[in-house]
């Protein structure tokens, strides 16, 4: 089990550890529903370093990743963040990723934690213009400070004007007397905020320095388990729940992450898909009767034909009803449409509700 550079001060503030993606991490410290209420309506911070990041360098660095990503990295600029994903060649996803560009010929994407070697390797097979690879996933650390106080308590850490930074993009620079953090005003919550990437000798310096500027914002610690929840609100895909290996992007709705004006793995397929038109779509839900939708239950129409399944679902602390989110076959994926959940063998009514649940 690998332990980030903050393990010991989780234990510390008493979290729930557990092992997640190879890693021991907090899952919560006072409670879920406590801390999803603090991201939305104040601050409080994750630790999120088991998360991959790659450094690309060099003349070819952009035409790699041009090749392996569904996205066009050629409309980034110095500074600019851009959400992606690396297609395989079956008609699936290797893996989801951010792509940072740093500068012309240098590229950092951060991946997810339990598809660090899966990605490295992936990328690696299509390196073959000598593009410089560094995997500084180990030494890195990452900090998500989300929530709508997340600039005014972070502020005094730094000269970069965070309120100004636009969504989706970065800079590098002093913070909390740390030379080079990148300061990323991205994240997984739908909260605003930022997230800060150091590297790990820096790690406690830094998260001491924002819990002591956040004092009066009364910044708190959260685990993983209101990060999915949070996640869960917005309609974001995870990895491994929502989209894998075997789904397609197209029916996952990453049609808007999928440029096909120009060439990349499996391109050609997944253009014939979006043409064709799709079989089956992601969709979110939420229970109109009582019960709570998990991974893998299936979804059925009124007759109890098995019509899709559910692959994230929860009790929503911000709405008070449980919502999910699944694939179901695409007459049956409109917007308002009743369908049901089985759970335990009994048919529980759900609407289809556009993403995201939480306005």
């Amino acid at each position: 089990m690998n332990n980030t550079a903050l393990t010991e001060k989780h234990i510390s503030l008493g979290a729930k550890m557990v092992p997640f993606a190879g890693y021991n991490m907090p899952v919560q410290y006072e409670g879920i529903n406590a801390e999803h209420a603090t991201v939305r309506k104040a601050v409080g911070v994750f630790d999120v370093s088991h998360m991959g990041e790659f450094i690309l360098k060099g003349e070819n660095a952009l035409d790699l990743i041009q090749r392996v990503s569904s996205n066009d990295a050629s409309k980034l600029y110095d500074g600019k963040v851009q959400y992606a994903y690396l297609p395989n060649e079956d008609g699936g996803i290797v893996d989801d990723l951010l792509i940072y560009r740093i500068d012309e010929k240098t590229y950092m994407l951060v991946v997810n934690a339990s598809n660090i070697e899966k990605d490295w390797n992936w990328i690696q097979k299509f390196n073959t213009q000598g593009v410089e690879m560094h995997n500084i996933s180990d030494k890195t650390s990452l900090l998500a400070v989300q929530g709508p106080k997340a600039a005014e308590a972070l502020q005094s850490l730094t000269d970069i004007d965070l309120a100004s930074m636009e969504y989706y993009t970065f800079t590098k620079g002093m913070f909390a007397g740390v030379a080079n953090v990148i300061v990323s005003a991205t994240g997984y919550t739908g909260a605003g905020g930022f997230e800060l990437y150091c590297d790990n000798e820096h790690a406690e310096t830094v998260w001491n320095a924002v819990f002591e500027a956040g004092a009066a914002f009364n910044i708190k610690p959260i685990g993983l388990g209101a990060r999915d929840t949070l996640r869960l609100e917005m309609g974001f895909c995870l990895y491994g729940n929502d989209i894998d290996d075997t789904t397609s992007p197209i029916e996952a709705g990453l049609g808007w992450v999928t440029k096909f004006t120009k060439a990349f793995t499996n391109s050609e397929a997944l253009l014939a898909e979006k043409e064709a038109g799709v079989k089956r779509r992601l969709i979110g839900f939420e229970m109109i009767d009582r019960g709570i939708p998990r991974h893998d239950y299936e979804i059925v129409d009124t007759a109890g034909n098995v019509i899709g399944k559910v692959t994230s679902g929860t009790q929503s602390p911000s709405l008070q009803k449980a919502i999910g989110i699944g694939y179901v076959t695409k007459e049956h994926a409109k917007e308002g449409n009743e369908i049901y959940i089985s759970i335990r063998n009994t048919s529980i009514k759900a609407k289809v509700v556009k993403f995201p649940f939480y306005k």
